[in-house]
């Protein structure tokens, strides 16, 4: 049996019909660069999220890129990440000329350790990111109390639809990004991503930002980017949008049928009280990771490693020798992800779950 990693034709095919109506309307339509189905999809995130604001941009890694803008990031400041997240936490930090300071994770729910955070804060600080990996939000209110001041942006990008405390994700902090790409729980056919806050001054600014600094158009009252949210991703996404609690249930499932199944051998991830996952990834932990995830391809299953090497040691950073942050380091080296994407049958989980406990 050959089980794949993710599938995007399964969940796809369903909503072939709905996805081609959505395309033609906006072919129809003749707008092709925000407008109302742009609006319509922000309105339908604001609702769901709680919040204000949620504002379509045209990717997640510009979702993080123009909520530092608005908050004036740049040369000479820093911004504390966590150094086990993808690469565009910091990378976007770098892009504007400050620098992004790295802070260990916590071994039960991979998110930003706050003590880790408390102590890096110093007078430069401009933001604090967590990352709410995986899909479980990491400890916001612990991070925020760590932060005191400085501003809070949640990098939210696998985690739309999970819940903090009762809260969904997107409303922890002064501001949320979310991706949208296409392997996400809710995924566009292509780039896309939102910003949300509750701030009206910063959403203003964003929007702004968004469009080139321009306000009305042609008067630039400072430098933006082309950060747009394209009409006919808003479409498509309107359409899944529809069926992501259904989605989030299958995978929810799919983890709990793993967690059972796994636990006795296999360190699995930690749904953490008060804390709503969605599973954006099943990401368990093993020795001899490479070997496993060899020996389990040979038997059809595919697995991802997310992620090889913390950012520290990446060598467009390199800030620090290897063991100054041994909690990421040792994720780096053991985990390992499986497959949890909403259509995953029956018989390939279980699948999955045998041949793992018989390679771990």
């Amino acid at each position: 049996m050959r089980v794949p990693f993710l599938d995007l034709r399964r969940g796809g095919a369903a909503l072939d019909e709905a996805l081609r109506e959505a395309f033609d309307r906006v072919l129809e339509s003749g707008t092709y660069i925000l407008g109302p189905e742009v609006e319509r999809f922000e309105r339908a995130c604001s609702e769901r999220l709680g919040v204000r604001h949620a504002i379509g941009v045209s990717s997640g890694t510009d979702a993080l890129l123009v909520a530092l803008m608005a908050l004036e990031v740049g040369p000479g400041d820093e911004v504390i990440v966590p150094t086990y997240s993808f690469f565009a936490t910091a990378g976007v930090v770098a892009r504007l000329g400050a620098r992004p300071v790295f802070v260990d994770v916590r071994e039960d729910d991979f998110g930003m350790d706050a003590d880790a955070v408390a102590a890096a804060i110093g007078p430069r600080t401009r933001a604090v990111v967590p990352v709410h990996l995986f899909g479980q939000c990491a400890d916001v209110d612990a991070i925020a109390r760590a932060a005191g001041s400085v501003p809070v942006i949640e990098d939210a990008a696998q985690a739309f639809g999970a819940r903090y405390r009762g809260r969904a994700a997107g409303g922890l902090g002064v501001a949320a990004c979310f991706s949208f790409f296409p392997a996400k729980n809710l995924g566009a056919l292509g780039d896309a991503g939102l910003v949300t806050t509750d701030d009206d001054a910063l959403a203003a600014k964003i929007r702004r930002l968004r469009v080139h600094g321009a306000e009305p158009k042609y008067h630039h009252h400072v430098v933006g980017g082309n950060f747009r949210l394209d009409p006919l991703q808003a479409a498509l996404l309107s359409v899944k949008l529809a069926h992501l609690d259904a989605w989030t249930q299958a995978r929810r499932a799919h983890a709990a049928f793993y967690d059972a199944a796994l636990v006795s051998r296999v360190t699995t991830p930690r749904a953490l009280e008060g804390r709503f996952h969605v599973y954006n990834q099943y990401v368990v932990r093993v020795a001899s990771r490479d070997a496993v995830r060899a020996a389990l391809a040979a038997d059809g299953v595919e697995t991802m490693v997310y992620y090889p090497r913390p950012l520290h040691l990446q060598p467009c950073f390199a800030q620090g020798a290897r063991g100054r942050f041994p909690v990421a380091e040792a994720l780096a080296e053991s985990s390992l992800a499986l497959p949890v994407f909403p259509e995953l049958r029956q018989d390939e989980r279980a699948h999955v779950a045998r041949t793992l406990l018989a390679h771990a």
